[in-house]
Parts: C-alpha cells; sequence; structure tokens
C-alpha cells in the first residue's frame, strides 16, 4: 500500500523537498527489495551546455558533479555496485577541443575520485575502468591505473567507470581472451558457451545488471551493456538530461523495481 502511494506521489515532489524528506523516502524504499547493479548512460551534458550557452565542456563538468550525487543516492538505497558510460571509443571521433577538455577533466576527476572525494572513502567503493584502456592518452591511463589501484583495498561498493568502452568492443574482447585460453589447453572448445563469455567480459565479478537507465530521452542503448542487459534487466528511459537528473526520477525507477521484482524472480526461477 505504502509503495503504492509513493508511486503516485513521487512524480509530483519538487526538488526543494528537504533532505529530511528525501531520507526518509529512501528509507521506506529500503524495506523493499534493492537491486544490486544499477547502470547509467548518463546522456544530454552536451544539450545541457548548448541550453546554457556555456562552453560543452562546463556542460561535461556538471555530468560529473551530477555523478558523484547519483552515487551517493545509489549507495544510501543500498545499490553496492553502479555502472556509467563516461565514454565511447566512439567519442574519439568528436571534435579534438572537446576530446582534449574530457581527457583532461577525467584525469582531474579520477585523482579526485580516488584521493579526495568523501563518497568513496566513506562508502569503501573500490573503482574499476572498463574499456579499451591502451587508447587513452598516458597521464590518464596513468591516472586510471592509480584510481583502480588506491581503491582496490575497498570491498563494500563498486563503481565502473566505462572509459573508453563499448560493447562490441567488450564482447569482442571476452571471445579474444576465451580463444587464447582454448589455445594454451586451458578452456576445452567443447566447454566455450554463454557462461563462460560472460565469465571474460569486463563486468566479470559483478552481480547480475538489474536496471539500465539512459537519460536525454533519447530510446536507444548506443552499443552500451547490450550482454549484460539482455537477461532480466529493466531498461528506463528517463526524459531529462543527465545535469538534470534529480533523485525524484531515481526513487519512481526503483519504486517501478520493487513492483516487478516478484514477476522477475518467477521468470528467473522458471528459465533455471
Amino acid at each position: 500500500m505504502v509503495f503504492s502511494y509513493l508511486n503516485s506521489s513521487l512524480s509530483t515532489i519538487s526538488n526543494n523537498v528537504s533532505k529530511k524528506t528525501q531520507n526518509l523516502l529512501i528509507e521506506i524504499l529500503k524495506c523493499g527489495p534493492i537491486p544490486r547493479h544499477l547502470a547509467f548512460i548518463m546522456d544530454g551534458n552536451r544539450r545541457f551546455a548548448k541550453k546554457l550557452s556555456v562552453r560543452t565542456v562546463e556542460g561535461h563538468i556538471r555530468g560529473y558533479h551530477k555523478l558523484e550525487e547519483v552515487l551517493e543516492w545509489c549507495l544510501r538505497l543500498g545499490v553496492n555496485t553502479v555502472t556509467v558510460y563516461a565514454f565511447s571509443i566512439e567519442n574519439f571521433k568528436r571534435p579534438k577541443e572537446e576530446v582534449d577538455g574530457l581527457m583532461k577533466l577525467a584525469k582531474e576527476k579520477l585523482d579526485y575520485l580516488c584521493e579526495k572525494c568523501d563518497i568513496i572513502n566513506e562508502h569503501q567503493v573500490r573503482i574499476q575502468i572498463l574499456g579499451k584502456l591502451d587508447l587513452l592518452p598516458r597521464d590518464v591511463f596513468e591516472a586510471a591505473q592509480r584510481a583502480m589501484k588506491l581503491t582496490a583495498h575497498n570491498t563494500k561498493a563498486v563503481l565502473n567507470l566505462c572509459f573508453p568502452y563499448t560493447s562490441r568492443d567488450e564482447i569482442a574482447a571476452s571471445v579474444r581472451e576465451v580463444t587464447v585460453k582454448a589455445q594454451q589447453g586451458k578452456i576445452s572448445i567443447d566447454e566455450i558457451d554463454q557462461q563462460i563469455i560472460e565469465e571474460h567480459l569486463y563486468t566479470r565479478g559483478c552481480p547480475p545488471l538489474d536496471i539500465l537507465v539512459r537519460t536525454s530521452g533519447e530510446v536507444r542503448l548506443s552499443d552500451f551493456m547490450l550482454w549484460q542487459c539482455s537477461k532480466d534487466c529493466q531498461i528506463y528511459f528517463a526524459n531529462v538530461l543527465w545535469p538534470q537528473f534529480s533523485i525524484w526520477d531515481l526513487l519512481p525507477i526503483i519504486l517501478s523495481y520493487q513492483t516487478e521484482h516478484p514477476n522477475l524472480k518467477r521468470k528467473h526461477l522458471a528459465s533455471r
């Protein structure tokens, strides 16, 4: 009954609602099943910058600050794995000025995340950089390695930054790794199946993906986690630019997951 009430009322609550009310709603939702793994396609930074008539990189800076906020909301809810699409391999085709600005921002924020970010330290979050890291400039590559090394001891939660990434590259990398093991005699060719491929994806060791959210109103997956979202995953397309994504956009998504959870559980048991 309380969940039904929340579902009808959350969309009408303004962003001026006090932190105390936010905390109360989070605690209520925590009484129901909480997804273990959420993923976000953080789309809309450039359009946000254009909307404000500022440089594109300013939109990306606002997008980074939003990532910190969303990560904190997820951790407060009890979600222990968050994966975000930070930079596509295809984004290297964008104007050089924008790519250089993104790389500079990535280095600065990676250093900040692992050394000074209260959220990472307080919640003991391990940072994983997933993707084709050899495409990164040397200084950004080193910052990525440093972030992973400095947070490797954290065991309570995981933040996966897909950077630079595409799902096709991830699947291809998995197949290559399995092929090498087969050639070395570590895996029999007859053993190669979907589970083996999945065990060699970048997200290996993470819980199955429960929810995938894309902001900006675009209704497409843009080559992100195609394997992971193909089974028992709820997909939401939020009609809001990423820097404007609020907790009032997130909470109804969690509530919808809780409403559908019994059906997903039955479906999972039936497929076993």
